[in-house]
């Protein structure tokens, strides 16, 4: 049951956070762990937060089984900053970054990457206005040397998902997995790089997650700025600079609290009741909402969909405003309605969203 005044929070980021983490949080905010500091002013060279930072790689190796093959990397910028960084340390002068396009955030990391060298979009759904995501069939690769393939696992503002990854011998596969990571169990080893911002399924805003493969650090080239070297950070345990310590602290909180509910494979199937939900509402109401995504390509993190009249979508806003649900305005590239249901949204949540979508639809036909 949702409690204290909580808001019915559909957000797309910043998004919802589970509320038992918050109230941990609320409770060691002043002095925590007998420091008789908030974790916010404690050294990030201090063993303290030295501890907040191992158990907190220690728990995302152990939720998504990540091999020994791979690092983890707690980094600043989002996964904006990831657009550049990517093509900077792994694409080299006489390799070609491909890119498959399914909706803005995978246009983006291109445009970063066509800056700095040479790139092909290799599939896309853009002319269908991204209303699915490509078959792995779709994918032709230039005859060139790839430096990687690139996709965006989830798209947040389309509500698309990848259902099977991409897996082509000899070439590294790099994914944005910003809006999905730990919504569902994948296996770590088939990806040389996966980034996440941390501020839909993670924590909050300010902290991103890189699970990046030791091999690729021996392709860096020489001369980037130490920042932008991801050797840097990992030779510093990401402590080259003052971390965000906040950040990674709630995000190893939230780790702790997948955990509980019995890890990624429990949050998995939650996940898709949730998403059932809203998408049977759809279904029974004979066409008053019409999902964006196509079936196939549905995503579980973000469902969105369309009404008959942007009248009837400004009404359906308003109504659901006043019952207290937050965040169902739809991306203004597309419009309509979005509800983003992360990791942390409770299953109560949809569960009156789709009882106000049927009760809304009942009376407006």
């Amino acid at each position: 049951m949702i409690t204290l005044n909580r808001a019915y929070n559909f957000n797309a980021g910043p998004s919802a956070l589970p509320l038992p983490v918050l109230q941990l949080a609320q409770e060691e905010l002043v002095n925590f762990k007998n420091t008789g500091m908030s974790v916010m002013e404690l050294s990030h060279r201090s063993k303290e937060f030295e501890d907040v930072l191992t158990h907190a790689k220690e728990t995302l190796t152990e939720l998504l089984n990540i091999p020994d093959t791979h690092e983890i990397l707690f980094l600043q910028g989002g996964a904006s900053l990831q657009f550049s960084m990517i093509p900077m340390n792994f694409l080299a002068p006489d390799q070609v970054g491909a890119y498959v396009l399914t909706g803005s955030w995978s246009e983006k990391a291109l445009k970063e990457a066509k800056k700095l060298g040479k790139t092909a979009v290799v599939a896309s759904t853009k002319e269908e206005n991204y209303r699915s995501i490509p078959s792995l069939d779709d994918i032709k690769l230039p005859k060139e040397e790839i430096g990687y393939l690139h996709i965006t696992s989830n798209n947040t503002i389309f509500g698309t998902q990848w259902a099977d990854y991409p897996s082509i011998e000899g070439v590294d596969l790099i994914a944005d997995m910003s809006s999905d990571i730990l919504c569902r169990q994948i296996d770590v080893s088939k990806f040389s790089l996966i980034y996440a911002g941390a501020q839909k399924n993670l924590g909050p805003s300010g902290v991103t997650v890189v699970i990046l493969k030791k091999e690729l650090l021996k392709r860096i080239p020489e001369g980037l700025p130490t920042m932008l070297n991801y050797e840097t950070h990992v030779k510093s345990n990401s402590l080259y600079n003052t971390p965000p310590t906040f950040g990674i602290y709630m995000l190893s909180l939230v780790l702790d609290w997948i955990k509980e509910q019995g890890g990624v494979k429990a949050i998995e199937a939650q996940n898709h009741k949730k998403a059932k939900l809203l998408y049977t509402s759809m279904e029974r109401s004979n066409g008053f909402y019409t999902p964006h995504a196509t079936e196939e390509s549905r995503s579980i993190m973000n469902v969105t969909f369309t009404l008959p009249t942007d009248e009837l979508t400004a009404a359906f806003l308003q109504q659901a405003k006043e019952k207290g649900f937050v965040g169902l305005a739809g991306h203004r590239s597309i419009g309509g309605c979005r509800a983003s249901i992360y990791n942390a949204v409770p299953f109560e949540a949809c569960e009156a969203l789709a009882a106000f979508m049927d009760e809304f639809a009942q009376a407006n036909t």
